[in-house]
This record gives C-alpha cells, sequence and structure tokens, in this order.
C-alpha cells in the first residue's frame, strides 16, 4: 500500500445540492490539514449495514481554515456508495482519512490543459485554481451533458474568464478531442478526469500526435464501463469455489470477503496490483481499467479485480498470491 489510512472523526457541517443528483458535503475538524491539488480522503461508509470505503477528490486549494468539501453525483449504477452518501445529513459525525495524492501536478511548464468530463470537474478545480495563483498559462475544457447536471459552472466562469470553455451536450456542444490535443505546443502537460470513453480518445489522440506519456495525467470513475453492471460469477479451481459477484459490490471485494487474498491499492483500476489471471470466460470482460493498453484488454487474459466485470457470462481465474507458507 502506498498510504496507511490515519481515521478522524469529522462532523457534516453543510450538505446542498450544487447540480441535478450532485450533493456538495463540508466537513468539520478539529485541525483542518492541509493537502495538494488531486488530492483526495477516503470516506467510511455503510452498504447494507457493513462496513466499506469510498474516494472522493477535495474541492478547491488547501487554505488556513478553510473547510473540507467534496461533490458525489448520486449515480443508480454506483455500488452503493454515492446512495449513502446523498442520505448523509448535517450535524452527522463520519469516519474520513487523511488527504492523499494519487494525481499530483507538476508545476513549471510553458503550457497546461485541464479537460473534465462531467462530476470529473472536482479535482480539477483545484488545479486551475493553483495554475492562476501561480500566473501559469492554462485553459481548462469542462464537457457534459446538460447545465443543470454540471456544477460548479457559474463559479468556474466568474474565476477563469476566457481560460474556460464549457461544451453542453444537449445544447449541441462538443469537445473536439482530436482537433484539440493536435493544437496544443509541445510540452504541454494534460490533466484529465471523466469517464473512460473519453480517456480512451485523449490517449488515442496524444498517442497519435507524439506527446510524452508522462506528459498525460489522469483519473477516471471505476464505475464506468463499456456494458451495464451485472451480477455474475466466478470460479476458482484452485480454491475449489464458485463465488457471486453482486451488482453492488467488485470482483476484488468478493475475494477478499471469502478470504481469498488479493493485493490492492488504488481501488480505480490504475496501479495494476490487483489484477489476477483468467483461464476462461463466457460474455464479455468489461475492462473498466486505465492500467492495460487496449492490446491487452483485447486478448483478455487478465483482469482488474477492483473495478472490472463481466457481462452476460462467468470467469473461471486464478489469483496471484499464494501466501508464505500455502502450496500451488
Amino acid at each position: 500500500m502506498r498510504y496507511s489510512n490515519i481515521w478522524k472523526e469529522a462532523i457534516i457541517t453543510k450538505v446542498s445540492l450544487i447540480a441535478e443528483n450532485v450533493k456538495h458535503i463540508e466537513f468539520s475538524l478539529s485541525e483542518i490539514p492541509a493537502y495538494t491539488p488531486g488530492s483526495h480522503i477516503d470516506v467510511q461508509i455503510f452498504i447494507d449495514n457493513s462496513p466499506s470505503i469510498r474516494s472522493y477528490s477535495l474541492i478547491g486549494r488547501s487554505e488556513k481554515g478553510k473547510p473540507l468539501t467534496i461533490a458525489v453525483k448520486l449515480l443508480a449504477e454506483s455500488r452503493g456508495g454515492s446512495k449513502y452518501i446523498g442520505k448523509l445529513k448535517e450535524g452527522q459525525k463520519i469516519q474520513i482519512s487523511q488527504p492523499k495524492n494519487h494525481f499530483e501536478m507538476t508545476f513549471g511548464r510553458d503550457n497546461y490543459i485541464l479537460i473534465a468530463g462531467g462530476i470529473g470537474i472536482t479535482p480539477i478545480i483545484a488545479m486551475a485554481q493553483e495554475l492562476k495563483h501561480k500566473k501559469s498559462n492554462f485553459r481548462l475544457e469542462y464537457a457534459g451533458a446538460s447545465r443543470k447536471e454540471m456544477p460548479f459552472l457559474e463559479m468556474l466562469s466568474e474565476s477563469f474568464g476566457d481560460n474556460l470553455s464549457c461544451y453542453i451536450k444537449d445544447e449541441n456542444q462538443r469537445l473536439n478531442i482530436k482537433k484539440t490535443i493536435a493544437e496544443l505546443p509541445k510540452g504541454t502537460q494534460l490533466y484529465f478526469c471523466g469517464p473512460m470513453r473519453m480517456l480512451d480518445d485523449i490517449r488515442q489522440a496524444w498517442h497519435d500526435n507524439g506527446f510524452s506519456s508522462f506528459d498525460l495525467r489522469y483519473e477516471t470513475f471505476g464505475t464506468t464501463g463499456s456494458y451495464p453492471t451485472q451480477s455474475f460469477k466466478i470460479n476458482l479451481p484452485r480454491f475449489n469455489k464458485t463465488l457471486s459477484v453482486s451488482i453492488n459490490t467488485t470482483l476484488l471485494d468478493t475475494l477478499k470477503d471469502n478470504g481469498i487474498e488479493v493485493m490492492s491499492d488504488c481501488l480505480k483500476g490504475e496501479c495494476g496490483l490487483c489484477v489476477v489471471d483468467i483461464i476462461k470466460y463466457t460474455g464479455k470482460i468489461d475492462h473498466r481499467d486505465t492500467f492495460f493498453s487496449e492490446e491487452q484488454k483485447s486478448e483478455n487474459k487478465q483482469i482488474c479485480a477492483c473495478v472490472s466485470r463481466v457481462f452476460e457470462g462467468e470467469l473461471t481465474i486464478d489469483t496471484s498470491y499464494r501466501g508464505e507458507n500455502k502450496k500451488n
């Protein structure tokens, strides 16, 4: 693990609806920790009375005395996290972790472009504010389905003016990713947070234009995939077990809940620690990770257990971890 959580009790001081199905949550702590742009906190939640953990980006730059805030989109296809967050009330106590950052920025570049899709704007706000504070040259491109579903539009417009461009699908405004990236000067750094399909287009255009992979930084939504979320079965011959992965849990959690150890870290399909081997499968493998290349995904030899799933089929898998005293 890159980070060990240090849990602290926080009080929810403000809950507001800031866009359609988007809740804005403000936390009060005895001591507000500092954090860097791109940071998130882990939040302890309960799904069907069982404890679980979800990660949410911190909104805005870290400032002395400024409360920690997150924004969560309430999704019907989520694994229960947004449903739990949606029911939180002012005055309620909740356990949150210290801020952590898997989405670090590099400063001192001549040009930056920030791209956000929908609720992916949450970590991008602090980045834009920091770049403005440093008087850096940057653009912020914000795409969404409709104005009513896009949080912070008014604030962003007031804060960033001509540095901000918005693309609203139901107003026939679409972000042309190929054109946008083709026109970037060499040495530009791009930071993106949003749905997987959008990231796939960005990665392809970035590669086609010969930009360095080091200069493309991103976070994605772990719940987005190419197929609807369904329950599915997994077979584990080495353990002589067949398990069911419900619609509201992950392959990784199902394995761990049944005493099968799998290493993990990011829980977003980015680090690759939770990869397990696919022996055989039926249906469609829905690779929801960013760890594997498109070629590796097409081979269907491995799967990131923290986010990826199966559509209309089942998996037979083997885990890499054996344990110190276990025989193969």
